[in-house]
């Protein structure tokens, strides 16, 4: 296993106008271009919301989820007839149980049953400071590309003019002990789709993993810290200076992880390809195909769990195909 010390820890206080500041700003420049992920403290989050947020999501799950979760992981390890046919279901398994929240452009939070109002009122205030969160720091991804402010949140937004609606949406999950951990992973390896990711993790219980030059490495985790990590449309916005990296989470014997995980992504009708300014000339339009967000979502639901360049090779197709019907034409 590599080791983690090097892992990028950016504070976020560092980030404002002083001395450290260039300093700061090329660590998180490195960490997008060399990691995909990194990890910021002095965020802005209050860590009496942090706390609140996840003492009521460890109780939900115990409340409500738990037992259900028991009676899918009875049934999910039964030995089946056939020498590999236990391993082969086991790896197309998550040991993870799971509930999602949307928050824009419609939210929903009020229509998921057994959550109590306390929680309800907490996950929104939790959701309004990472949203704001997502837009600082995809701001200062702009400063570190040279691209103007709000390129990339407008950029999001679609609609005319970038004055649509981001989609942005909570997947809450929790990671029980798995007594067969050999055998099935807490969650498979896989690129995220969107934009940016902000993940609240148990900092107790670690299990969560990227690959970095060829290697598993461990993201530590950290109390009171946000780890951020770039999805598929910032590879391509970035036009492959800031890449989407595989990740996956280990599933442990003891203890059960804490996983609230924030996806600030581009509205369904946004019409996602490489920013002008990163494209060189020779490049003849970009490494990087154009496409609507939703039709890549509903290419990557079929296809999540593997490589992420066949999905753009799709879409470069698909430009293709179309660049000749309007020759044609």
């Amino acid at each position: 296993m590599a080791s983690t010390l090097s892992f990028p820890i950016i504070d976020m206080g560092l980030l404002l106008d002083g001395e450290e500041r260039p300093a700061a700003m090329d660590l998180l420049h490195d960490a997008c271009e060399n990691w995909g992920f990194f990890q910021v403290l002095n965020h802005g989050i209050s860590t009496e919301l942090m706390d609140e947020v996840e003492r009521m999501t460890k109780g939900h799950y115990k409340r409500a989820r738990e037992q259900r979760f028991l009676d899918f992981a009875s049934k999910a390890l039964l030995p089946q007839e056939g020498g590999g046919k236990q391993k082969q279901a086991a790896e197309n398994l998550d040991w993870e149980s799971t509930f999602f929240v949307r928050h824009l452009p419609e939210p929903n939070i009020n229509d998921i049953p057994d959550l109590d109002d306390d929680y309800r009122r907490a996950m929104k205030r939790f959701a309004a400071e990472l949203e704001k969160l997502a837009e600082r720091l995809l701001d200062l991804l702009c400063e570190n590309l040279g691209l103007e402010r709000g390129y990339i949140a407008r950029a999001f937004r679609g609609g005319s003019k970038g004055k649509g609606v981001p989609t942005f949406g909570t997947k809450v999950s929790s990671y029980p002990p798995c007594p067969r951990p050999d055998l099935v992973k807490g969650l498979r390896a896989h690129t995220d789709a969107g934009g940016i990711i902000l993940l609240f993790q148990d900092d107790s219980v670690g299990g969560l993993q990227l690959l970095k030059d060829g290697e598993w490495v461990d993201v530590p985790p950290t109390r009171h810290s946000i780890v951020v990590n770039l999805g598929d449309q910032l590879e391509v916005i970035t036009n492959g200076r800031y890449k989407s990296v595989l990740h996956r989470v280990v599933a442990q014997t003891d203890g059960n992880r804490m996983s609230i995980a924030s996806f600030y992504n581009p509205a369904s009708d946004a019409v996602i390809f490489p920013a002008p300014a990163l494209v060189k000339e020779m490049e003849a339009g970009g490494m990087y195909p154009k496409f609507v967000f939703e039709d890549y979502m509903k290419l990557y639901v079929r296809h999540k769990f593997e490589d992420k360049e066949p999905r753009f090779e799709a879409f470069k197709s698909v430009e293709k195909e179309s660049s000749s019907l309007i020759a044609i034409a």
